[in-house]
């Protein structure tokens, strides 16, 4: 190989000296230096190209390019998706306002630092060049100037106020037993907790008067559990993602039971419960209960019993419907039918349709509710109010587990039990022949977010 050994190297003409030509590589062997010290020597970065436009809103990054970025305002610069070891961005505050309009840099699915937050360039006119080294620690500052390296978001979890406020381990419960406001203070981030788990129960039907049906339980509604850590959930909470929030006030609605009506007579079915709503999550009110001279059983969250009829007629009714208006998985079931000879139907529960009347001689039971350890221990919610019952022709229904009221039996009049109150169980219908409804139980409203690690 030819050597060429010089103390110095001038140009012929002009300023510049071409070291090799287009198209070739010029390589300086491991161990050399090259000493730029001495000299106004500019060596051009062909690796990177510069848009020479200001950007002034939010984009996306391109791999091997950098930005110059108007600081008027905060900017987010998102990085390259799926990036390969050595590609590289660089970023500059050109107009040097990022102490008070911060340029976040956003991860994009890497690690920054190896951390799986974004990061912040905070002071004015900073620069950043950030290379991706891998997986394992992501994008790392190459070079920066006025800075260090890209501030890293700390871990940030939700906080809230509003309801009553317990822990569990890492994890805070607010629960509402009546109507309130969810203030979030911190939406918290991807690294910490963002996201909140719920239960909304509404409240519960009414059941009929006079061996009437049960009422109908709230809707049921739960998420999966997924944001804030293992508890056993019902079957009704699998696969339904938890909720995002973000830093505002949310309405918390927490629906009362419906009024039971007075007997004896011609009376309505028995009132509907009212609804419980949080942030997107409607759970609908259950449905009455029927009266076997008048009111057939209402629609619901759960649908209320079916009326009975008396022996010489022929006029019972079907239970009301469930899931109404439906939602996936279904926030109820419908309620038991009613037959003839003073038996009547069972309200639905949340897990099972309520019971029919007879055969042999009995009322329908209150449809099944549903258990869950939402706030750290377990509790049922949501079942059904059994049917009223007649003594010379049959027994009354029993509530479904789950806040449902029993049905009320003869000879005398007698007054079906109420929903228990705060889990949206449904009252039991009133028994013998003028026996009054209970009330249906209140609803209720849990929300559940990682706090802490």
């Amino acid at each position: 190989m030819a050597e060429l050994k010089v103390d110095k190297i001038l140009p012929a003409t002009g300023s510049s000296i071409a070291l090799g030509e287009s198209g070739k590589t010029v390589i300086i062997p491991s161990g050399a230096t090259l000493n730029a010290s001495a000299a106004n020597v500019f060596i051009s970065d062909t690796a990177v190209d510069y848009c020479s436009s200001l950007k002034t809103s939010p984009f996306t990054a391109s791999a091997a390019r950098g930005y110059f970025i108007n600081t008027g305002s905060a900017v987010t610069v998102t990085l390259p998706s799926s990036p390969s070891v050595g590609d590289q961005v660089i970023v500059i505050d050109a107009t040097g306002n990022a102490s008070s309009n911060n340029i976040t840099l956003d991860r994009n699915g890497s690690k920054i630092k190896g951390g799986c937050i974004n990061a912040e360039l905070q002071t004015d006119r900073v620069g950043v060049r950030i290379v991706y080294s891998g997986s394992s620690q992501g994008w790392v500052t190459a070079t920066s100037a006025n800075e260090t390296a890209p501030v890293l978001n700390t871990t940030q979890y939700v906080s809230a106020t509003g309801g009553t406020i317990t822990t569990s381990g890492d994890f805070k419960i607010h629960t509402f037993t009546a109507n309130a406001t969810f203030c979030v203070s911190n939406a918290g981030n991807s690294c910490g907790s963002n996201t909140v788990d719920y239960l909304v129960v509404a409240g519960g039907g009414a059941g009929g008067s006079n061996i009437g049906g049960g009422g109908g339980a709230g809707g049921f509604r739960e998420s999966s559990g997924a944001a804030s850590g293992c508890y056993s959930k019902s079957p009704l909470g699998a696969c339904v993602s938890a909720l995002p929030v973000s830093v505002q006030a949310y309405p918390v609605t927490v629906g009362g039971g419906g009024t039971g009506t007075p007997g004896p007579g011609a009376q309505p079915a028995g009132g509907s419960g009212s609804n419980s709503v949080f942030s997107t999550i409607t759970s609908a009110g259950g449905g009455g209960g029927g009266n076997p001279q008048n009111g057939s059983a209402t629609a619901g969250g759960s649908g209320g019993g079916g009326r009975t009829c008396d022996p010489a007629s022929s006029n019972p009714t079907a239970g009301g419907a469930g899931n109404n208006p439906p939602v996936s998985p279904p926030q109820g079931n419908n309620g038991g039918n009613g037959v003839a000879s003073a038996r009547s139907g069972g309200g639905g529960g949340a897990t099972t349709v309520g019971g029919n009347g007879g055969p042999p001689s009995c009322s329908g039971d209150g449809g099944t509710g549903a258990t869950t350890s939402i706030s750290a221990s377990p509790v049922a919610y949501a079942g059904g109010g059994g049917g009223g019952g007649f003594t010379c022709y049959s027994t009354a229904g029993t509530g479904g587990t789950g806040g449902g009221g029993n049905g009320g039996q003869g000879p005398a009049s007698s007054t079906g039990s109420n929903g228990t109150a705060n889990t949206g169980g449904g009252s039991g219908g009133g028994g013998s022949a003028s026996g009054v409804a209970g009330t249906g139980g209140s609803g209720v409203v849990i929300i559940r977010y990682k706090f802490q690690n």
